[in-house]
């Protein structure tokens, strides 16, 4: 598959079928990701790769109540990073743009080997960091929710969510967010 395939395949589906979560895989989507630009090759994220079903059980419990469907997930890697890690030019803290690249390419990633990698904000911070043992000063910046992408709807998909699995959330136009040469509103 072709990096622009890559892009153009990936969705946040949320209809996730298990899938078979593997010591290589898990290294594959680690070495790309590791690959990822940083400022002065500080490389601040930190990877937490979830699979094993105890701990992935317990990890779900950090999940909000609108993330149901990631129950489905057959892993979840929870990225991580603090601007210790990164680079702070005159308050521009870096680590959260870092960690940021090195997550696109573990998602393209994992879109090339045909697998949902679904990066989201809603999950209990202080229980993610409790279940996996990540140091207090860290962030969980997202879970990225692991799967196949099923054929079918899930039942525990709301209406709006459905909406979205069915098709392609609309894009901005690239006149409201490319401006050549200089800014405009």
């Amino acid at each position: 598959m072709e990096l622009e395939e890559a892009i153009q395949k990936r969705r946040a589906y949320r209809s996730l079928d298990k899938t078979e979560i593997t010591d290589e895989l898990v290294s594959d989507l680690a070495r790309t990701a590791g690959l990822a630009p940083s400022c002065f090759n500080n490389q601040p994220w930190r990877f937490v790769f979830v699979y094993e079903e105890g701990q992935l059980t317990k990890l779900k419990e950090a999940l909000n109540k609108g993330n149901e469907w990631a129950r489905d997930a057959s892993m979840i890697i929870a990225v991580s990073s603090k601007k210790e890690h990164d680079c702070d030019i005159k308050g521009r803290e870096y680590f959260l743009f870092d960690t940021g690249m090195a997550s696109a390419f573990l998602i393209l990633r994992a879109t090339e080997l045909g697998l949902v990698a679904h990066p989201i904000a809603g999950y209990d911070e202080a229980k993610a960091k409790e279940v996996l043992g990540i140091p207090e000063d860290m962030t969980v910046i997202t879970l990225i929710n692991v799967g196949k992408h099923s054929d079918l709807v899930k039942p525990v998909l709301s209406a709006w969510q459905i909406e979205q699995e069915n098709q392609r959330p609309p894009r901005l136009p690239l006149e409201k967010f490319a401006f050549r040469n200089k800014y405009s509103a």
